[in-house]
């Protein structure tokens, strides 16, 4: 850990550090980007109780959830670049045209500069350090905005963040809308943020002044489509282990189901047994089940009930921030619960004719984070990956996609742009320049 964390500081001249700073080139050569990510990950193991507490002050989450969705999720990301980086970063050669005659030419990356990684409140380590580690590794400066909503995440990460990293080349800033308002009119080589669209906005417009690349992590009503070939008693173990996570705070829960008449009629059954299941006869009293960020969150929640018929759940406790588990049935397309993203627990159940309308319900509407297609059929399955348009598809599990570190995280469209995890984190926050070179000529 560093003896000395620099004092609070204007924005500004923080930022003007940092690029200072990455302008010595310090923190280009592989040994640098190697040390910050040994680094990051021993702040995580070795503060494991205090982030797990800060988690469950801002979340209700349970011991095994943070661990699991929020520190290890990160250091398996941080091994996993570890192990390939040296691989990544190395230059990659190019065919010459014959009329270069002796001339050589190589792709290389080379690091943006100092990048803005704005992280959301629902996994408020996982989606500040993972593209954080994600831009160290990539040889750049970082500050690092972690959500003021999670207050208590917030605090310990800027608290450990200088102290564990290079503090000449790693800030945190904390604070809410004016913070970020100031971050954003700052001079960035990449702004990173997570959230919602309506943000998300304002981020690129702020973004365009400094012609400043972003990428936009959104989300987005994510569909399931469950085929009448599938058990439900699996898909629902299934559906609710994704879907009631985090209390359904995440951008890639299932977000409703489409089903034929038949099987939406089986499935909500079923659904209702699993929850059981997993969270016992009242979930409130479950140690693994989360609570709504904040009042305000819950109220909106709350206000989608009356969208459908609850075959489980409905039950809310203001005081507390806990919603039930919920299954809706009988929700019309246009009921307020499919207007927005829901990010929350409760999972409405539509029903289609069949596959054909199923692919145009979700071709209707804005394009999703994730789409999840349970089917038996390999027609079927075919037909929505050729026929639909997401970030991420998931055939059989939900959310499981993006713990792959070798596969893309991002949306498309309203979902979001660019991607990252793995290998992609370094396309993200790299510049891959074209390198030529011709032999000198000879001299007399």
């Amino acid at each position: 850990m560093n003896d000395h964390v620099p004092a609070a500081e204007p924005i500004g001249a923080l930022v003007a550090r940092l690029r200072d700073t990455f302008r010595t080139g310090r923190t280009r050569p592989l040994e640098w980007r190697t040390a910050q990510l040994h680094r990051l990950r021993a702040l995580l193991t070795e503060n494991r109780a205090d982030l797990a507490e800060a988690l469950r002050a801002d979340l209700g989450k349970g011991e095994q959830e943070a661990q699991r969705t929020d520190v290890d999720f990160v250091v398996r990301e941080i091994d996993h670049t570890l192990e390939h980086l040296a691989e990544w970063l190395r230059p990659e050669p190019a065919p010459v045209p014959a009329h270069l005659g002796g001339a050589v030419a190589r792709t290389q990356y080379d690091p943006l500069g100092v990048v803005l990684v704005i992280a959301p409140w629902n996994y408020p380590v996982q989606l500040l350090l993972t593209p954080v580690a994600g831009a160290l590794a990539a040889g750049n400066a970082v500050v690092a905005k972690p959500s003021e909503l999670a207050p208590a995440t917030s605090a310990v990460l800027a608290r450990l963040l200088p102290a564990y990293l290079d503090s000449d080349a790693v800030a945190v800033v904390e604070g809410g809308v004016a913070e970020t308002t100031e971050l954003l009119a700052q001079r960035f080589d990449h702004v990173f943020y997570t959230g919602n669209g309506a943000v998300g906005r304002v981020v690129m417009r702020a973004a365009a002044e400094h012609l400043t690349p972003v990428t936009l992590e959104l989300g987005g009503k994510s569909p399931v489509f469950v085929d009448r070939d599938t058990d439900p008693e699996e898909v629902a173990r299934r559906l609710v282990a994704g879907k009631f996570l985090n209390a359904g705070q995440t951008c890639v829960a299932p977000d409703y189901v489409l089903a034929d008449p038949a099987t939406a009629a089986a499935l909500a059954q079923a659904l209702a047994a699993a929850v059981e299941d997993r969270y016992g006869a009242d979930p409130a009293a479950a140690p693994h089940y989360s609570r709504i960020v904040n009042e305000r969150h819950f109220d909106r929640l709350v206000g989608l009930l009356g969208s459908g018929r609850a075959v489980v759940g409905g039950g809310h406790d203001r005081a507390e921030r806990y919603l039930a588990p919920t299954v809706l049935t009988g929700v019309a397309p246009d009921a307020p619960v499919m207007q927005e993203e829901i990010f929350g627990p409760i999972l409405p159940i539509l029903e289609v004719a069949g596959p054909d309308e199923a692919i145009a319900f979700v071709n209707g509407r804005e394009k999703p984070l994730a789409l999840y297609v349970f089917s038996g059929s390999a027609q079927v399955r075919r037909r929505f990956a050729e026929e639909t348009s997401s970030g991420g598809l998931g055939f059989g599990l939900p959310l499981a996609h993006l713990t792959v570190p070798d596969l893309p995280f991002g949306g498309v469209g309203e979902s979001g742009m660019g991607s990252y995890h793995g290998r992609y984190s370094i396309e993200t926050f790299s510049h891959r320049k074209a390198v030529l070179e011709e032999p000198a000529p000879a001299a007399c």
